[in-house]
């Protein structure tokens, strides 16, 4: 799978704040040593911040800025930093207390979002997803981890959410890979009524659905990470290791011009409803 340009742009922009904390130390006079034995550091980590090679704490952050003479910069500091952090998020911070808050976390920005666009390689995607499908997703994901069992809870927050399917005029533009149509999740039974509640969601007037068939010809668009936009506000990625929130414009379009590439692909409609009751039909 390439890397995504956010995963890329997370990783520059901590390259970026400890050049800027650098600039700062090299002002002041003070070298790396000396900074570091100020701070009660080891020597190493000066180097590894400036580097982007460790993320400094809040508190490191104060330190260092206090020690080069630049306390007013302190706030700024703090705030880019609470930026850079805010951009990768592992599965593990966001998801220690279990997987309901996890999904009430989210319920904010669906609420005020009237566009939505999701494409995804591996799973039915939230919007579209039975009951009984998402409670086999959240327990695999509550096994995986090892997080408290919370799954009948998170089950309920995603239910409550899908009511914005039929509420303030917001629209699903929904793409799945073929293969997804065949990944059996929960169970045959699970997964026959999941295919049959595509067919059902399909057919409601927020919904738009395209399936990106097994074969096609992908040189223009080969698959790619799992992700949703928001509006044109906000594009969440998934990853095995945690969630990317990417609100840079120039990379908010490089994942609308993705999706409407991957949108050209697919097919809707008859043809794709057909690749539904085929994959239904392998159940039996």
């Amino acid at each position: 799978m390439p890397t995504p340009p956010a995963f890329s742009n997370a990783q520059k922009a901590k390259n970026d704040f400890g050049a800027r904390l650098g600039d700062l130390r090299k002002a002041s006079g003070l070298t790396g040593r000396a900074l570091a034995a100020s701070c009660g550091w080891h020597e190493s980590k000066v180097s590894r911040i400036e580097n982007g090679k460790t993320s400094p704490s809040t508190e490191d952050v104060r330190a260092w800025a206090t020690w080069c003479g630049s306390e007013s910069q302190i706030p700024d500091l703090i705030a880019s930093l609470e930026a850079i952090e805010g951009m990768f998020v592992e599965w593990r911070r966001m998801e220690k207390t279990g997987l309901r808050r996890a999904q009430q976390a989210v319920l904010p920005l669906w609420e005020r979002t009237r566009r939505f666009r999701t494409y995804s390689p591996w799973l039915i995607p939230g919007a579209v997803q039975t009951e009984s499908y998402t409670r086999a997703v959240l327990r695999g994901t509550s096994a995986r981890r090892g997080l408290p069992d919370d799954v009948e809870d998170a089950v309920a927050v995603r239910k409550d959410r899908l009511r914005l399917l039929h509420e303030g005029n917001r629209t699903f533009a929904v793409l799945i890979e073929e293969a997804v149509l065949r990944n059996v999740i929960g169970g045959s039974d699970v997964m026959a009524g999941q295919l049959g509640h595509l067919l059902t969601v399909s057919e409601l007037p927020s919904v738009s659905l395209g399936i990106l068939p097994m074969g096609a010809e992908r040189t223009a668009m080969p698959p790619v990470e799992d992700f949703w936009i928001f509006d044109d506000a906000q594009v969440n990625v998934e990853l095995i290791s945690g969630c990317l929130t990417i609100t840079q414009p120039g990379e908010v379009a490089m994942y609308a011009d993705a999706f409407s590439r991957l949108a050209d692909i697919a097919v809707v409609g008859a043809p794709a409803r057909r690749l539904i009751a085929a994959a239904i039909d392998t159940l039996e």
